[in-house]
């Protein structure tokens, strides 16, 4: 689908990419942002202008340095095919990579049904280390290897301190018992000390969590202050499904950080359709307050024509758990959904996508270069990535071309 209103960014981005591509033309570039030829014309004509640059003259760019490990293309016709042969290992092994780490994300969505705390992520790659490598379920659980190592080596520590932690389960409970119930965790500290157990607070509190020992909490008196809308509770509509029926139903959102040269970082929030995958939203930023996401989802309401009546999944970050944030979703008619808190499985069709961002245009490696680089790389994979990327999901189409297909499907039968 065709954006229907395009933002000063986008715009800037485009002409931006236009000029300095060695030898674009309209067409390439128009066709890899998915817009038409005469728009983009238009937009480089009138930039030009503003800078008093000659109309006619062609883009500014030189040649583009060549990236980390890639060779220039040889002359000799057999080496220029070994090359390529090389390049075609090289993809098919990345594929391979990426549907393994698809693999490991779809098993950990069913995993962490019930949370992520980080000693449920080490579980399961103990649990799945047969099945994987070890260094790639770390990778994609975002956790350090000798952190892991570690952890192994001390399960028999651990479970000691677990049969620690029920023997003072058992003593907590009589107490709380004894106390009709209504102890918590200050007065059964109190209550064990009293006995001559030395013991902190904070690990009676944990070992009562752990057995569902609370005590009671009276309400306040009176209500003099009502909670802002992002501060209630927001239901789960996704319920880890990613999937859609029809374009513009359901989205999801999240931020990535960008990595620079400098040791900096810029923030990228992208908006993506679960039909498609399509990226209908995106925002760059060197900030993550609440404007970075807000942007990325006014985008994807010029991109689709508006987006009343879909549904927006996040996790519980502030950004989107803002009043402003809320209030935008009131204004566009959407309907918002977030995950657990601190659940990655609650989101994990964006982590995996923010993955694949990093992961293709670096290429091994560390960043993205100075800011202006990382924008018009992160902005030329964003917009490929929507008119010439094949997906899987998609039966190998590209997110514009299976939104394209399912269109023409539906005329055919209406008619």
């Amino acid at each position: 689908m065709a954006m229907k209103d395009y933002s000063d960014e986008f715009r800037a981005d485009a002409v931006a990419l236009y000029e300095s591509t060695p030898g674009a033309t309209y067409k390439s570039i128009a066709a890899d942002l998915g817009i038409n030829r005469a728009t983009l014309r238009l937009w480089v004509l009138r930039d030009r202008e503003r800078r008093g640059v000659d109309p006619a003259a062609p883009p500014a760019g030189g040649r583009a340095p060549a990236r980390a490990g890639r060779t220039a293309p040889a002359a000799d016709p057999d080496e220029r095919i070994r090359q390529l042969e090389a390049r075609v290992r090289e993809l098919e092994a990345s594929e391979r990579k990426l549907a393994s780490e698809q693999d490991i994300l779809r098993k950990a969505a069913k995993y962490f049904a019930g949370g992520d705390e980080l000693v449920s992520r080490f579980q399961f790659v103990e649990d799945h280390r047969d099945a994987f490598e070890v260094k790639r379920l770390c990778q994609v659980m975002g956790l350090n290897r000798s952190s892991y190592y570690k952890w192994r080596t001390g399960a028999e520590a651990r479970t000691a301190r677990e049969e620690d932690d029920r023997l003072l389960g058992e003593k907590i409970r009589v107490i709380h018992r004894h106390s009709g119930g209504t102890y918590g965790s200050p007065r059964v500290t109190a209550e064990l000390r009293e006995r001559g157990l030395r013991v902190n607070e904070k690990r009676v509190a944990r070992v009562m969590r752990r057995y569902a020992i609370t005590g009671i909490r009276l309400p306040r008196r009176v209500r003099t202050t009502v909670p802002e809308p992002a501060a209630s509770q927001v239901p789960d509509l996704f319920r880890r499904d990613f999937t859609a029926p029809e374009p513009g139903l359901k989205y999801m959102g999240d931020i990535t950080y960008l990595p620079l040269a400098n040791g900096e970082f810029l923030y990228l929030a992208t908006v993506l359709d679960c039909f498609s995958r399509k990226v209908v939203g995106w925002s760059i930023a060197a900030h993550m307050r609440t404007d970075l996401v807000a942007d990325a989802l006014r985008m994807a309401a010029g991109t689709r024509g508006g987006l009343d009546g879909a549904v927006f999944h996040s996790d519980h970050g502030s950004q989107y758990a803002s009043r402003q944030f809320a209030d935008l979703c009131d204004q566009l008619g959407v309907t918002r959904s977030m995950g657990a808190v601190g659940s990655s499985a609650d989101n994990a069709a964006c982590e995996s996508f923010h993955a694949s961002l990093k992961r293709e245009p670096l290429q091994g490696a560390r960043d993205y270069g100075d800011a202006a680089a990382c924008r018009m790389t992160v902005f030329r994979w964003l917009t490929r990535y929507n008119t010439r990327r094949r997906q899987s999901a998609n039966g190998h189409l590209s997110p514009d071309d299976y939104e394209r297909r399912h269109h023409t499907a539906k005329l055919t039968l209406a008619a």
